[in-house]
């Protein structure tokens, strides 16, 4: 219909404006149907465009389509990319049996600019978020943030930033400095650092103190003091020394688990600190 039909139909009979009213509302709800449709379909190898970035998802088991789905946004190592994390298996066989989306987006150069306190790539990593709201229904109240490395540090600053939209932070063997501004910190923080990690060392406090790695955790959230839990086996051979913070102002609690190794993703963490974080099932 032209736009003179469309007027001329305004002021003809009651039938005429009902029909045209009825035209009016297609024509304008067309294009949002549209836009929810010819989203490129992405996921697994296949990665979901944004602008001249991008990020891998992997889907959980049985997800029934339907269900709002826990999302795990994990921020790679140095030289990787979202692909490395979704095929990592000590990363994606955590989140799949859990019915958790891994969402594991690509730093440009393969590197994240984590070194200043209000990074780019935080409005990136928000970016990446919103997208995968619009192509899958997810439970904001369980948006957990992870990273490796140089992305553990990525995802530090990520969480000093947004603390108040994430249920919970795991990192690994990556830090920034402890007397950097946290603004906005979350309510739950799980680190994981080796005492012999020669990429990103663990940074030491006084009197050769390993519990200063999560110092500025502990000062954002009023922590008193931590106790020694004991040791913490989730896989042969590694045996984690494990501390808890759970008097922290808020609700809020940090825990470390300090191991002899070196710098890799211990098997098992992820998926022990996500059953810890994830709310329980009744019965």
């Amino acid at each position: 219909m032209s736009l003179s039909a469309f007027f001329y139909a305004m002021t003809a009979r009651p039938k005429a404006l009902v029909q045209a009213a009825m035209l009016a509302c297609a024509l304008f709800a067309a294009p949002m149907v549209a836009t929810a449709q010819t989203l490129p379909p992405c996921g697994g190898d296949t990665v979901c465009k944004l602008g001249d970035r991008s990020y891998n998802i992997l889907m959980p088991d049985d997800w029934d389509g339907v269900t709002p789905l826990p999302v795990m946004m994990h921020f790679h190592a140095f030289l990787r990319r979202g692909r490395t994390v979704i095929h990592h298996p000590r990363i994606g066989s955590e989140t799949k049996p859990r019915g958790v989306m891994l969402v594991a987006p690509s730093a440009q150069h393969r590197a994240w600019r984590f070194w200043q306190d209000d990074p780019a790539d935080i409005a990136f990593a928000d970016a990446v978020l919103a997208d995968v709201a619009r192509r899958y229904p997810v439970d904001q109240s369980q948006i957990y943030i992870s990273g490796f490395s140089f992305g553990a540090a990525m995802a530090w600053r990520y969480a000093c930033a947004r603390g108040d939209r994430i249920a919970g932070l795991m990192t690994m063997s990556g830090t920034i400095k402890q007397s950097s501004t946290c603004a906005n910190p979350p309510r739950q923080v799980r680190h994981v650092h080796g005492l012999n990690d020669l990429w990103m060392s663990l940074p030491r406090g006084p009197e050769h103190d390993t519990t200063n790695v999560v110092a500025l955790w502990r000062k954002a959230f009023r922590c008193g003091k931590g106790r020694l839990d004991g040791a913490l086996t989730l896989a042969p051979g590694v045996e984690f020394a494990h501390f808890t913070w759970d008097n922290c102002a808020g609700d809020r609690s940090v825990t470390l688990d300090i191991h002899t190794g070196g710098h890799f993703i211990p098997t098992g963490w992820l998926g022990y600190q996500l059953d810890g974080l994830m709310p329980k099932t009744p019965g």
